[in-house]
């Protein structure tokens, strides 16, 4: 039996000891390689990746703002005022909206859309007040206290804002005008590199005169004050 048993071991065969060395350092070199190629793919995905996320986040803070953009109404700021309150510069936008949020009321907003400053970096702010009639004399800055802050963006990406009437002709303020812009353009940068982003987009405003010019006759009567409840009675009238 020992005799058959030893007959036996001695056809088989196994690894060698340089025959594992090889196969150890084939297999160190193929995961070598597959570890250089990692380090290559993973950050070209991850930017990839991070691209597309800015993009979309990008696109829903655009898609907000032409929304309060176009729910803009046209509401003077007191009964001794005619033009719209509407203040827009470059950089930010002040407006009257429909109050909109789960714990807003019946009534108006004032809404204003800005840069502001956060940890050291400029980020863009959604903040709201409440609309009340305002002191004639009296800056809006003076009078409004913004609150319920929500950040649209934030940098690198700086947003900016163009306004243009029927005329098409963009301008980089519009302030104590007749009527509200027509358009807003929407611009977004890159503030490292200035770069123009593709997302940038144009919001058009519903509404651009009061009401009480939109009868028959296309006439507005500019011997009656405009005491703002005809402005509401058409933003009311549009949401029906």
């Amino acid at each position: 039996m020992s005799i058959g048993a030893g007959a036996h071991h001695e056809g088989e065969r196994g690894f060698t000891l340089i025959e594992t060395i090889v196969a150890l350092a084939l297999m160190g070199l193929l995961l070598s390689a597959l570890a250089a190629i990692t380090a290559q793919w993973l950050p070209n995905w991850n930017r990839g990746f991070g691209r597309i996320q800015r993009s979309e986040l990008i696109g829903i803070a655009l898609q907000r703002i032409s929304a309060d953009l176009a729910a803009a109404e046209y509401v003077p700021p007191n009964r001794d005022t005619r033009h719209p309150l509407f203040d827009g510069t470059e950089l930010s936008v002040m407006f009257v909206r429909t109050a909109m949020g789960p714990n807003a009321g019946p009534g108006l907003d004032i809404v204003r859309l800005g840069e502001t400053r956060d940890q050291g970096e400029f980020v863009t702010v959604r903040s709201r007040a409440r609309f009340t009639p305002l002191a004639a004399g009296v800056s809006l800055s003076e009078q409004t206290h913004f609150g319920d802050p929500v950040v649209l963006l934030r940098a690198p990406y700086r947003l900016s804002f163009a306004y243009a009437g029927p005329d098409r002709i963009w301008k980089a303020a519009w302030r104590d005008a007749d009527k509200l812009p027509a358009m807003i353009k929407l611009t977004i940068r890159d503030a490292a590199s200035e770069r123009v982003l593709s997302v940038s987009t144009i919001a058009g405003l519903h509404v651009q005169v009061p009401f009480d010019c939109t009868k028959a006759d296309g006439k507005c009567d500019d011997d009656k004050p405009d005491t703002g409840d005809s402005a509401r009675a058409a933003g009311q009238g549009a949401k029906r």
